[in-house]
């Protein structure tokens, strides 16, 4: 096996393993190491994300919402259902087969580019070359015109609550417990907080959610959070908001946590506890000190708008630099730094990367809110449309939440565009390519939007901006 390459990617999720594709396909000699093990200990593409992260998740969001609805909302359809019970193992094995599918697929995608997989730790030594220590044998030399660094992120403990992997578990046990806990603390109300209290309760368990900051999603605009807060309280999740989390210990039977608020000290005990407070860049055993890398003070690898670290030749992309701690932020890096290497155009428009948080109702957007614009001072118009007047939405029998476009009071172009409501995750991809494009809020109203679909709830939205809606009330 070669050890000289013109790419050599450290990480396999996916911001490492799209920038290694690319790299392939534009005729580059790539390796991309990899240290991702499955439980049985053989490695596996994907990274957090397809191994622990968003491909796991989404499959237990889709399984527990299928057992809500059977269990819940199938009457109302006419459908009559006796027995239904849940079988959490087949569930799980439902998720891990298709965890497995995919990460699979990946390690024939690199067969059918040429990349080269290598499964080990990667550290980078000074002069583009890299220290690879394969997970059963000896360390070896490989040598790059071009590093790219994407060895991603890891999740943040609460020093008052360090992971024990039993009752106290970050995102990865929470998705492989093997039964439904009675009780369950979720700390932190972001995307993995939410998405996780959402799967367990809705397969029977008791979520109690605490949330230090005093407003509800506070990264997504207010009227979309202020609709979702009231969906998910409606649905039984006990959220408190402005609860930070002093101290927990293990009980005999659970975890017992102390929470302050506005109200004062509070005790709750529950049976585990799932840490949801944000994530880290991972950059252990990553860097040589005479790398030439420089990383922040918040862990972060520095590097330019085009990915491009303090050390010639070396790129990082992905969670272990600034910016949203997003899959298909890191994937469109690795795509821009993989063609740049290439002597390719690469460019990657950091202004419109949605955001989606796949709960039910599910929460996207993309660009900037309305607090965001007030702040800035840009003035700005704005539209509504609820779910509730969509008769698609009707039929499905999922009319809660609503879609919200802000357009510039002047040009008319679109600033952002927000949805709480069902599919919200599939909409927002309109309303990004029309941003792309520097699109306005007449564009997407005079665009044909088929007839009954979720989508025309992005047209009405659009329409409402200039007062112009069809089937809701102009206000």
């Amino acid at each position: 096996m070669s050890s000289k390459f013109d790419v050599v990617v450290i990480g396999g999720g996916p911001a490492g393993y799209v920038a290694a594709i690319r790299a392939a396909q534009n005729g580059l000699s790539t390796a991309c190491i990899d240290a991702w093990l499955t439980p049985e200990g053989k490695p596996s593409l994907g990274g957090t994300c397809l191994n622990a992260g968003c491909i796991p998740s989404k499959a237990l969001l889709e399984s527990s919402e299928l057992l809500h609805r059977a269990r819940h909302e199938f009457t109302a359809h006419g459908i009559r259902l006796a027995g239904v019970e849940l079988d959490l193992q087949a569930m799980q094995a439902r998720k891990a087969a298709i965890v497995a599918q995919l990460c699979a697929g990946i390690q024939g995608l690199f067969k059918a580019n040429g990349v080269t997989a290598l499964a080990g730790h990667g550290h980078l030594l000074p002069g583009n070359k890299v220290r690879f220590t394969p997970a059963d044998g000896e360390p070896r030399l490989l040598e790059a015109g071009n590093v790219v660094l994407a060895t991603g992120s890891t999740p943040t403990a609460l020093p008052s609550l360090p992971f024990d992997g039993e009752r106290i578990v970050d995102s990865a046990g929470a998705l492989a417990f093997d039964a439904v806990p009675r009780r369950l603390g979720v700390i932190g109300a972001g995307v993995i907080g939410l998405e996780l209290g959402s799967v367990w309760r809705r397969l029977g368990a008791e979520v109690v959610v605490l949330e230090a900051m005093d407003r509800f999603l506070f990264m997504a605009d207010g009227q979309i959070a202020k609709e979702a807060e009231r969906q998910f309280r409606r649905q039984g999740l006990d959220i408190h908001l402005g609860a930070k989390v002093q101290s927990g210990e293990r009980t005999a039977g659970g975890v017992r946590l102390r929470y302050e608020d506005r109200q004062g000290s509070h005790d709750i005990e529950v049976d585990k506890v799932v840490v949801a407070v944000g994530r880290r860049p991972w950059t252990e055993g990553l860097l040589d000190p005479l790398a030439g890398v420089t990383v922040d003070a918040r862990g972060f690898i520095e590097v330019d708008a085009h990915c491009r670290t303090t050390a010639a030749g070396v790129w990082a992309i992905g969670d272990v630099v600034r910016g949203p701690m997003l899959a298909h932020k890191g994937s469109e890096e690795g795509v821009m730094v993989a063609d740049l290497i290439a002597g390719r155009y690469g460019h990657m428009n950091y202004g419109i990367i949605p955001s989606v948080i796949y709960t039910t109702p599910e929460i996207a957007w993309v660009g900037r809110t309305e607090e965001e614009l007030g702040q800035a001072g840009i003035t700005y118009k704005s539209g509504t449309f609820n779910f509730a007047a969509s008769g698609r939405a009707k039929a499905m029998d999922q009319a809660a939440g609503l879609v919200k476009v802000l357009a510039d009071a002047g040009s008319d172009e679109l600033l952002g565009v927000h949805v709480c409501g069902p599919m919200a995750g599939e909409l927002i991809a309109e309303a990004v390519v029309a941003m792309e494009f520097q699109g306005t809020a007449e564009d997407l109203q005079r665009t044909i939007h088929a007839h009954p679909t979720l989508a025309e709830a992005v047209h009405e939205a659009a329409l409402s901006v200039d007062r112009r809606a069809i089937h809701a009330i102009n206000r």
